[in-house]
């Protein structure tokens, strides 16, 4: 096993450092200074991954710690009931491997079966990734379902964590999507510039940089202490590159469920040049049943926030919702 502590800075590309990320729990814990906090039981329902970057923002010795309670495999995760494996029923709006289709002018494109974290209340925890990724033979097949459907307008990169993948496929694979005439965006959903903000380097914003194709990068930051120095400067190189940022945050128990905490939030985005986008009401997913917080309870929170932010830094509390046309506005 390799000894690592909280405070350790790698130097190595974004691909080593996802390489020697922690993926075991007890080596977390042992990193953080912590003791008899892990479940055995749910970290082989779901694995851990944690890479160095965000290990060095969690406090030492704080069990509590709200970026730690994101990847900690607990016992509360053994309790789910009334939640699901397939919160959103996305296997009723899989017509090929790797592509869903819920929505009528978008599609998503499962580029990659695992992430550069494992977040445990992660929707996509149960999702058959094996049976979603295709190699490039098959791929063409998706890119001919998008190419004969003109009322796709956008397509979204997602996974697991597309910018896992390297940047000569997907490079590649945007350079094909720009040959479908009546395509206007492709959304890139990712967790990566936080994760890991070495992702954000030149072969990557050489490739956003090319095409007619507008580029959106959504983000997923839940908490202020997930941005730091490292986290704003990359968010602002793509910024500078003319790629609109926009964040997603997931509503949490225990995490971000105070509004002094989603102020910070909102705060630390703008002074990174990304938009506070969408607030989510958990998706019901098994093993996530201890995060959730009660809608009233969260539209109280937008109200709190309404009060302590300009208008343009609260985000949108949403629900989504199998089946809906889009996702639901709440409040």
């Amino acid at each position: 096993m390799i000894t690592r502590t909280a405070s350790s800075v790698h130097t190595d590309s974004w691909q080593q450092i996802l390489r020697d990320a922690i993926r075991d729990p007890h080596e977390l814990s042992q990193a953080l200074g912590l003791t008899g906090v892990v479940s055995q039981q749910a970290h082989q329902q779901f694995s851990v991954v944690v890479p160095a970057p965000f290990l060095a923002r969690i406090r030492q010795g704080d069990p509590h710690d709200p970026l730690l309670l994101q990847v900690l495999p607990s016992f509360a995760e053994t309790i789910s009931a009334g939640f699901g494996t397939d919160p959103l029923q996305e296997a009723s709006s899989n017509p090929l491997p790797g592509l869903i289709h819920k929505y009528h002018n978008r599609v998503l494109l499962t580029l990659a079966g695992h992430c550069a974290i494992n977040c445990r209340y992660c929707f996509r925890r149960h999702f058959p990734y094996d049976e979603n990724m295709p190699g490039r033979e098959h791929w063409l097949r998706v890119l001919d379902y998008i190419a004969q459907r003109p009322a796709i307008e956008e397509v979204i990169f997602s996974g697991g964590e597309p910018l896992a993948v390297n940047d000569q496929r997907l490079g590649w694979l945007s350079n094909e999507l720009e040959q479908i005439p009546h395509l206007k965006r492709l959304r890139i959903h990712t967790r990566m510039p936080i994760v890991i903000p070495q992702r954000i380097n030149d072969p990557l914003l050489n490739w956003l940089d090319r095409g007619r194709l507008k580029k959106i990068m959504v983000i997923h930051c839940n908490h202020p202490q997930e941005i730091d120095e490292n986290v704003t400067r990359a968010l602002q190189l793509l910024h500078k590159r003319g790629v609109l940022l926009l964040n997603q945050s997931v509503l949490l128990r225990g995490i971000n469920d105070h509004v002094d905490t989603l102020s910070a939030l909102s705060e630390a985005l703008i002074e990174a040049d990304v938009q506070p986008y969408y607030l989510h009401l958990l998706d019901r997913v098994a093993g996530a049943a201890h995060f959730e917080v009660d809608e009233n309870e969260a539209l109280q929170l937008i109200a709190q926030l309404r009060g302590n932010c300009s208008g343009y830094m609260v985000p949108s509390l949403v629900r989504e919702t199998p089946g809906a046309s889009a996702k639901t506005v709440i409040g």
